[in-house]
């Protein structure tokens, strides 16, 4: 029985850090699955190379899994690391400076040799020259103590052996944490069953890791971190594109039509396709086009025969889906752009998280040709935004944009998997027969003739006996559909069109926060930026101070609400990850002096940076 004693925490933030090709997110992946088997609430940020394949032990080809656990509810996956693992000295180097005095730091020692620490300027091992001296350093050989475990598998190369040292380092961790293995040694034996040397050196070596853990005097305790207390229900660990597929598919259920996605792989958009590619059983047709112009043909020619076409992408994609976009607003068909936001502008920094497409969602296409925008805030709400798209898009026919980001698409949390009788009901009404008369009293089909309410025109399916009409760019007659040049009837149809958008119901109105009702400041984000602005404010207000929160989901057209709410506080505060979008529209809209705070650094923000500026907002106004 060991004497090592166990620890209790209330939460901690690991980093697992190496070369790309080092498995890092693997191991960070598994490590999430089993602490949400656990039942700790957590949040996730997997930090990828924007290079395919840099050069091994180089600082662009670090990539990293950060995850943040708790026994109560989390909001981001932390600021910095209480843990960081190092699997060589480019992944030492590129996340040292994130790593608070004080905390933990394995190294694994095998890797850090002349070669590899002159690759990033190292004259020396920061393990033995004083550099890390702040720090808990565990200078663990985790390399070739792995392939010593796997001594025994004869059939594997020396170079196979080492590919299993982030097993190792997962076992270790987990033996850390009290974290089982039970699921990963299932994940294993799933992905590996057809390869069993393979698969039984990887089981190896994670027990290995665990049981060097349990009997190495470089590690005097373990830690625990008890179960978050959660509302009862099914839960399951979910990352943003996931929950996007599974929305999109639950979606498709309620409205009782097919639906198809024409798509061109992009980062960070490319797992929604790859999700939605395994749910064909579902009624779900998936389209790998040549190119994003097809791709969102695809989608677009789906609708006008009667399915729920939808695209994804990311910035450069909506770059080239914008004319189509038009065509689709001119035509008032269903359609769902899913544009996952990432660094630009061109092809900027394509792993990195960036809100920099609002403006493009908002006006980026020629003519009036206004869309609705929606935003998921979280992982898990992404399910909740796929829905609401599709509502919007066929109760209205017309394009919907939702904005989500790298942040949320690769990151993960706890989802709570809803009841499908609790999911609203979709279903609509296909044009069935004529709707009109022509000149001599024959029944004829009016292709835009709209309901009085939604504004929305019928959606006919082609082969309908009687509903043969005109599609096109060019721009249609009121109510006919005819081809029409008439300047009163292009300006009438353009307002139309807009009117549609502007009056889209069932958007509910802005909810603040403001538990003392005494706030002068509001903070208002959108997106992802609600879970490092609730942390923000949660600190601000445990530090005795008064302030007003709100986040915003529907981005065009705005609550009913929001203007009276801006206007009810002393200052508007809008964190985003750009330039200042959002805030350039709430002055237009609102004429409020909102004040902006901006940050493209490709990360999402900081909980100690915003509360800072929170603080500073607060001392400005009192």
């Amino acid at each position: 029985m060991s004497s090592k004693t166990v620890q209790k925490l209330d939460r901690v933030v690991i980093r697992f850090a190496g070369d790309s090709g080092d498995g890092m997110q693997l191991t960070g992946d598994r490590f999430t699955s089993e602490t949400a088997a656990m039942g700790n609430d957590l949040s996730t940020l997997p930090n990828f190379p924007a290079e395919i394949r840099a050069p091994q032990g180089t600082l662009p080809g670090v990539s990293s899994f950060q995850l943040h656990f708790a026994d109560h509810d989390v909001l981001t996956p932390g600021d910095a690391p209480d843990v960081l693992v190092a699997m060589n000295p480019a992944a030492l180097k590129a996340n040292l400076d994130d790593v608070p005095r004080g905390a933990t730091i394995i190294v694994n020692t095998d890797e850090f040799t002349k070669r590899n620490l002159g690759k990033v300027g190292y004259a020396e091992s920061p393990v033995d020259d004083g550099t890390l001296e702040s720090f808990h350093v565990h200078a663990v050989p985790l390399t070739s103590i792995t392939v010593d475990a796997l001594a025994k598998f004869d059939g594997l190369t020396r170079k196979e052996k080492e590919r299993a040292k982030n097993m190792f380092a997962l076992g270790l961790l987990s033996w850390m944490y009290t974290r089982p293995l039970t699921g990963t040694e299932r994940f294993l034996t799933k992905k590996f069953g057809a390869h069993p040397e393979i698969l039984e050196a990887n089981l190896t070596a994670l027990k290995a890791g665990w049981n060097y853990g349990e009997t190495t005097e470089d590690f005097a305790s373990s830690y625990e971190i008890a179960p978050a207390v959660m509302p009862p229900g099914t839960y399951r660990n979910i990352t943003g594109n996931t929950a996007l597929a599974h929305g999109l598919v639950a979606a498709a259920h309620q409205a009782r039509l097919p639906l198809v996605l024409g798509s061109y792989p992009i980062t960070p958009a490319s797992d929604i396709l790859h999700a939605l590619s395994s749910l064909k059983r579902h009624g779900i047709m998936t389209i790998q086009a040549e190119d994003e112009i097809a791709g969102i043909g695809i989608a677009l020619g789906a609708s006008f025969g009667g399915a729920i076409g939808v695209t994804t992408t990311s910035g450069p994609g909506v770059a080239l889906k914008s004319e189509t976009i038009g065509l689709a607003v001119s035509l008032e068909l269903p359609l769902i752009i899913i544009d996952v936001q990432r660094g630009g502008p061109s092809t900027g920094l394509p792993t990195k998280t960036e809100q920099a497409d609002l403006l493009q969602a908002m006006f980026g296409r020629n003519g009036e040709s206004p869309v609705p925008i929606i935003a998921p805030s979280t992982p898990a709400d992404c399910f909740d935004a796929a829905i609401e798209a599709v509502r919007i898009a066929t109760a209205y026919r017309t394009p919907v944009f939702l904005l989500s980001d790298g942040y949320l698409a690769n990151g993960s949390e706890p989802w709570s998997v809803p009841d499908v009788a609790d999911l609203p009901d979709l279903r609509v009404e296909f044009a069935a027969e004529p709707n009109g008369v022509d000149d001599k009293g024959e029944p004829v089909f009016h292709p835009f003739l709209r309901d009085e309410e939604t504004l929305a025109r019928p959606w006919a399916v082609p082969g309908t006996p009687g509903l043969e009409h005109r599609i096109g760019g060019i721009e249609k007659a009121d109510v006919t559909g005819n081809i029409s040049y008439d300047p009163d009837n292009h300006d009438r149809m353009t307002r139309l069109r807009a009117a549609k958008v502007a009056g889209i119901a069932g958007i509910p109105d802005v909810v603040v926060e403001d538990p003392s009702g005494a706030a002068r400041v509001l903070v208002l984000g959108w997106g992802s930026t609600q879970g490092p602005i609730a942390a923000a404010v949660r600190a601000v207000r445990n530090a005795g101070h008064d302030v007003a929160s709100a986040h915003l989901r529907h981005l065009n057209p705005f609550p009913a609400n929001l203007g009276d709410v801006l206007r009810a506080y002393d200052r508007v505060v809008v964190p985003e990850m750009n330039l200042g979008q959002l805030s350039m529209l709430l002055r237009a809209r609102f004429l409020v002096d909102v004040r902006p705070h901006t940050s493209v650094r490709g990360l999402p923000f900081s909980t100690v940076d915003l509360a800072d500026v929170i603080l500073t907002h607060l001392e400005e106004v009192s």
